[in-house]
């Protein structure tokens, strides 16, 4: 009852939170942007780094990394997708320069789809060239700017599986690139945010479980449907294993 009270003042402080702090750093986004280079891309996911920190404490979303990052220089970082949170969260747990891969309508979303498009590779699911592109794109950056994170999953896990099933661009990339895998679980997100609707949100905590590394070295275009379903079958255990906090 009292959650059912509190919960619409709860949001509305939420989204007053977002807009107040996105806008504070809008301008910076725009005069970041100017130069399109590596230098002006580190300083957006600086900046981006920094707002999300700033906003996920001061809307009582906590985040608890949890297991060792390896000591690599470039990696195809994938995670679970279950949540709006997702890609806000992913900037307190992963302390290092990377490039998230993104659906090509994010750029719709008022504000937040031009930031986020400005560090993001995006991708028009829908085209052979928009997908071919990219994948050039990703390869081009993990030889010689950083590590890229997608989900593998393309979009949210709306079944009741742990995992749906995976595209294979990612394992194609890793291995293209003999990079490793690092997978990461967001076990708790959907409990903070809710995929169905937008006003679902709550505060707690957020966990980004980063697993082992899994090694490419030595695989070829033969080994992606094995490489996927091993790294599937690795988080879909480990997210069985670590049941959602529910409470805040």
């Amino acid at each position: 009852m009292i959650k059912k009270i509190v919960q619409p003042l709860y949001v509305g402080y939420f989204i007053l939170v977002f807009m107040a702090t996105l806008f504070l750093v809008l301008p910076f986004y725009f005069l970041l942007s100017i130069p399109n280079t590596q230098a002006s891309r580190k300083g957006i996911w600086r900046l981006t780094w920094l707002w999300c920190r700033v906003f996920l404490r001061a809307t009582g979303m906590r985040v608890q990394a949890t297991g060792m990052l390896p000591n690599c220089k470039n990696m195809v970082i994938v995670a679970n997708h279950v949540s709006y949170l997702d890609p806000i969260v992913i900037y307190d747990v992963l302390p290092f320069y990377f490039r998230p891969l993104a659906k090509h309508e994010i750029k719709k979303v008022p504000i937040f789809g031009f930031i986020y498009a400005q560090i993001a590779l995006l991708v028009d699911r829908s085209s052979t060239q928009s997908r071919a592109k990219s994948m050039r794109k990703m390869q081009e950056a993990l030889k010689n700017d950083c590590s890229i994170f997608l989900y593998p999953e393309g979009t949210f896990n709306e079944t009741t599986e742990p995992m749906k099933s995976f595209y294979d661009g990612a394992f194609k990339l890793a291995i293209e690139a003999q990079v490793p895998i690092l997978p990461i679980l967001f076990p708790d997100t959907k409990a903070r945010w809710h995929y169905d609707a937008w006003w679902h949100i709550w505060p707690g905590a957020n966990r980004g479980i980063i697993l082992d590394p899994i090694e490419t070295e030595g695989l070829n275009m033969n080994d992606v449907i094995k490489l996927k379903e091993k790294v599937k079958n690795i988080m879909a255990q480990n997210l069985t294993l670590h049941h959602p906090i529910s409470k805040p």
